[in-house]
């Protein structure tokens, strides 16, 4: 696995390796950094001035179920929804830690929750976790709008830090940047069920999307606007051409 990180003897490098070792024993299966500088953050409803104080961006994701995925059919369940709010609250806890550790090594630390919608028709919170994650060299945005990573695809949550660590630090990632994106498959395209997922991400359809989420909502499968159909389509990611 390849990794690209500070020296090990500096202070920040040391830092970083001590969080990496936090956030996997807590179960995450991604962490990298980004330059918050190369970020575009045209879309992100953090106030400017409170985004300001941060250069660096921490990105963290643990895996979903597949076991769980399987369970759905046509619509989400419960099953899956119970998970999901789980998966949050274990990332929610891991981005408290990994702030704990960067204020008591003197360092500025803003954990952003791993799922709270500011803007529910545009499905817009207060940054955009799979941004930064893409930055970070996670992974790339799929077809599906989401993040996917190379050995999980889709099937992950994430959760983001802010901090003010130098952007010297970055970037830091457990894996090489992926370049092949999602290549010939298109097995999100064919299980959506709000026909929201086009041949590109930039044509996603949100507002088919977010109507979705509210018929299921309507239809008494679940008590939030989730879906999970494309997730579990996108699976572990296969080798890919770009097309």
């Amino acid at each position: 696995m390849t990794k690209t990180k500070p020296g090990p003897d500096s202070v920040a490098g040391r830092l970083i390796e001590q969080l990496r070792e936090l956030v996997l024993a807590e179960g995450a299966v991604c962490f990298g950094l980004a330059d918050l500088a190369q970020v575009e953050k045209g879309d992100f409803l953090l106030e400017p001035e409170v985004l300001a104080q941060f250069k660096t961006a921490i990105s963290i994701a643990v895996p979903v179920s597949r076991t769980v995925l399987a369970t759905i059919r046509e619509h989400p369940n419960q099953v899956y929804f119970h998970h999901y709010r789980q998966l949050n609250a274990l990332l929610d806890r891991i981005a408290l830690r990994v702030a704990q550790v960067l204020e008591s090594a003197g360092q500025q630390a803003l954990p952003i929750a791993a799922s709270q919608i500011v803007d529910w028709p545009n499905q817009r919170a207060h940054l955009s976790h799979k941004r930064i994650a893409t930055a970070a060299g996670l992974g790339w945005i799929g077809r599906n709008n989401l993040l996917v990573t190379p050995d999980h695809g889709s099937q992950v949550r994430l959760v983001t830090v802010l901090t003010d660590l130098p952007p010297g630090t970055t970037p830091y990632s457990l894996f090489p940047t992926p370049s092949s994106g999602c290549g010939s498959c298109r097995a999100c395209i064919q299980v959506c069920p709000a026909g929201a997922i086009k041949e590109s991400a930039k044509d996603f359809d949100h507002q088919a999307c977010f109507a979705q989420l509210k018929e299921f909502q309507r239809q008494g499968h679940v008590g939030q606007y989730v879906c999970g159909i494309c997730v579990r389509a996108c699976g572990r990611a296969r080798p890919v051409q770009p097309v």
